[in-house]
């Protein structure tokens, strides 16, 4: 972890969707909320949902369960093509799982050209988590759009060096494998074969997997990013 801390994100569609536009992601997509998992409430999250997030408090119980969890080394990275970083910044989490979940779906979405994340991916997409973290740590357009952002919410943000007890992390599919991508783990975890058609769902039944290791917690937060059909 290097020494550069940034305001924590928001938790909050509109305020991230106004980042992801800042960054180069077309408005007709963006973040929805999941206020249930139930599968009567499901039926209102906007299709397709091409990413699931997750916000949890990092102290929870299943974040001790999925450390155990296997990891892809470089080698299954690079032959999964999945696009994994590391989280190196302080309170950037959000940030880094809205780069994971656009990243990893550049053949659903096309960002707009010579756009902050459009440049950024271009330049990093062959580089290793490590060196993508680097590049962040010095990219000046994400990093004041992410300062802006996080100042947009409805709640004041706290200092930024003061530690912050929630975590984001982003489930994508990636060739057909349900992957959860989180920048503070070594590597991405892969937790079952998925589809097209499946993923929504099948991420849905992880998360509520883990919210089941901890179940009078209430401090989880569940994010779809994809199509917003009101566009």
């Amino acid at each position: 972890m290097s020494d550069i801390r940034w305001l924590p994100l928001e938790a909050n569609p509109e305020v991230m969707n106004k980042f992801l536009i800042q960054l180069g992601v077309p408005k007709k997509y963006g973040i929805s909320d999941i206020f249930s998992f139930d599968a009567e409430m499901l039926q209102f999250v906007p299709k397709p949902s091409y990413a699931l997030i997750l916000l949890f408090p990092a102290k929870s119980e299943f974040y001790k369960v999925s450390a155990n969890k296997q990891f892809l080394d470089e080698k299954q990275v690079k032959e999964s093509s999945v696009f994994f970083m590391k989280q190196t910044i302080g309170n950037a989490c959000g940030t880094v799982a809205l780069i994971h979940s656009v990243a990893n779906n550049l053949h659903n979405i096309c960002l707009e050209p010579d756009s902050p994340l459009e440049k950024f991916l271009k330049e990093t997409m062959e580089l290793g988590p490590h060196e993508k973290a680097e590049y962040l740590e010095k990219n000046i357009d994400i990093g004041a759009a992410h300062e802006a952002s996080a100042q947009e919410g409805q709640t004041e943000p706290p200092p930024a060096n003061e530690e912050v007890s929630l975590h984001f992390i982003a489930f994508v599919n990636s060739n057909g494998k349900l992957l959860e991508l989180d920048g503070r783990k070594d590597g991405p975890i892969c937790h079952r074969s998925t589809s097209v058609e499946t993923f929504f769902e099948d991420a849905c039944e992880v998360c509520k997997e883990y919210m089941s290791k901890d179940p009078e917690n209430l401090a989880f937060t569940a994010l779809s990013f994809g199509a917003l059909n009101y566009i």
